[in-house]
């Protein structure tokens, strides 16, 4: 993992933000010493609370021998949710490098988003990754990002 005030982005590099709702896939239409970040691509996912999105009662598991039952939590609908439109972003992220669309990536996700994110992308992706850096930067204007990265 590199330090965010490290990261050299080529020129056409694509720079991923995102988090379990909202991703910004942006490209470098400057050069590496003087990044100008676009917005070339803009995913979001509206994910209701779990509360929303289920409404059966935890289950009950009876055990095989005696009276004993224990409850089983209930599904996180919620955490579902992202982790889909995770996935969703990963084919995207995939289908782009195997067409050539890109061909450096830095990721910027939040910290449970990247870690979810890490396997769910393919080989090509994975090693087409020249930076990530685990800071929730997906709510920030572009040019905020920018800064951030460039500093």
């Amino acid at each position: 993992m590199t330090s965010y005030d490290k990261i050299k982005i080529d020129a056409g590099a694509w720079v991923v933000v995102c988090d379990g709702r909202k991703a910004l896939i942006l490209r470098n239409e400057g050069d590496a010493t003087f990044p100008n970040l676009r917005t070339h691509e803009t995913h979001e996912h509206e994910n209701p609370p779990t509360r929303e999105q289920g409404t059966d009662a935890p289950g009950r598991v009876h055990e095989s021998v005696g009276t004993a039952r224990s409850s089983v939590e209930p599904t996180d609908w919620h955490e579902e949710a992202e982790r889909a439109f995770l996935r969703k972003l990963a084919t995207r992220l995939d289908a782009a490098v195997a067409a050539g669309e890109a061909r450096t990536l830095v990721v910027v996700a939040a910290p449970r988003a990247l870690g979810a994110l890490r396997p769910l992308l393919g080989k090509a992706a994975r090693e087409a990754i020249a930076a990530e850096v685990d800071r929730d930067m997906v709510k920030l204007p572009v040019y905020e990002i920018e800064k951030h990265l460039a500093a």
